[in-house]
């Protein structure tokens, strides 16, 4: 059972990972909060890093935190762990938590130098690229590739 006034703690937090390092994380006020509630965010790699506060917070309008940007993230095998908090002069605020699969909200950056040699004969087009950046992935078998033609 969560401590803490039903309804207050935050909604739909998402976070995801783009241009190798960089994290954004989000949520919403919690429908019940009262209307000065602050959130904080604070974070974990792994079970064994140190629990460290959000560095640069996203605020809304009224100044309050709805969400996080993170540089230098790295993505690791263990689950990261995350915990939002609330506090307040009304009421006292329900915490959210969740772990998170890094790779899993990883959003990849497009193959590079992708290149197309066509040919007039029957050997058509011959289309190359090279695999895209990431900070973790140490097989380049792990990628899938998708190529959609249209005829012009």
């Amino acid at each position: 059972v969560f401590a803490g006034m039903s309804g207050s703690a935050i909604e739909n937090f998402s976070c995801v990972i783009y241009n190798i390092s960089l994290m954004n994380c989000t949520w919403q006020a919690g429908k019940d909060a009262p209307r000065d509630t602050q959130y904080f965010l604070y974070w974990k790699k792994s079970r064994y890093d140190d629990v460290m506060e959000c560095e640069l917070y996203i605020k809304d309008e009224n100044g309050r935190n709805m969400g996080c940007k993170f540089q230098n993230v790295t993505i690791g095998t263990e689950k990261a762990y995350f915990l939002v908090n609330g506090s307040s002069n009304d009421a006292l605020i329900q915490f959210y938590d969740e772990d998170i699969q890094l790779y899993k909200i990883e959003i990849l950056t497009p193959p590079l130098n992708v290149t197309a040699n066509c040919t007039r004969d029957s050997a058509g087009c011959i289309i190359t690229w090279q695999p895209p950046l990431t900070s973790h992935v140490e097989s380049v078998k792990c990628f899938q590739y998708e190529i959609s033609m249209q005829n012009k």
